[in-house]
């Protein structure tokens, strides 16, 4: 996980929707079977904005605009199902988000505005890894691990998390998704 770097007390904070019980012990049990080092650092969720430094008094600014934007999003349907990668550009294994990404991607375009103003790294794919930095046998493992891995639930919050010194990520805001638009489930 590319983690940038910290001056003096600036703090290291992540937007992402967590993934809900009992579904969340079924991957992170997963990814730490595999050996995957930051398993038990790192809930189960897709990301809105990676790892971003911020100064400790513009926080207050973050929470105000994670927000705003939740107040515009109404909760969607996610479904799960499967396994993919981002092999040979990264060396990373996920559970395939099948349902909600129109909604996902909206959510991330609008969270990446403003104090959390951004360019990625790579183009925004909605996802839940299950293995990262760990071997090639290994992430053919997780492939194969979780391949009929299926879930369907309802998203309705987003968290904003801090990375630790200990290196975990914790939830320091919950923010619930109040928009009116409502979304249809297409069957």
């Amino acid at each position: 996980m590319h983690l940038p770097e910290r001056l003096g007390d600036q703090v290291r904070i992540g937007v992402a929707l967590q993934i809900p019980e009992p579904y969340a012990t079924v991957i992170q049990s997963t990814r730490a079977k595999l050996g995957d080092p930051l398993a038990r650092a790192i809930p189960p969720h897709v990301t809105l904005i990676p790892p971003t430094v911020v100064e400790p008094e513009q926080l207050t600014d973050v929470m105000e605009h994670v927000g705003e934007v939740a107040a515009t999003q109404a909760p969607f349907v996610v479904t799960l199902r499967g396994t993919g990668t981002f092999r040979p550009v990264s060396p990373v294994v996920f559970v395939v988000v099948e349902e909600g990404v129109a909604q996902f991607e909206s959510l991330q375009r609008a969270v990446r505005t403003g104090v959390l103003a951004q360019d990625l790294r790579f183009p925004y794919h909605p996802h839940v890894t299950i293995a990262h930095e760990v071997d090639d046998a290994t992430l053919d493992l997780a492939e194969k691990s979780l391949a009929d891995f299926e879930a369907t639930y309802a998203a309705g919050s987003m968290r904003l998390y801090e990375h630790g010194d200990d290196g975990v990520w914790r939830t320091i805001s919950r923010v619930p998704l109040t928009g009116t638009a409502v979304t249809h489930r297409v069957s």
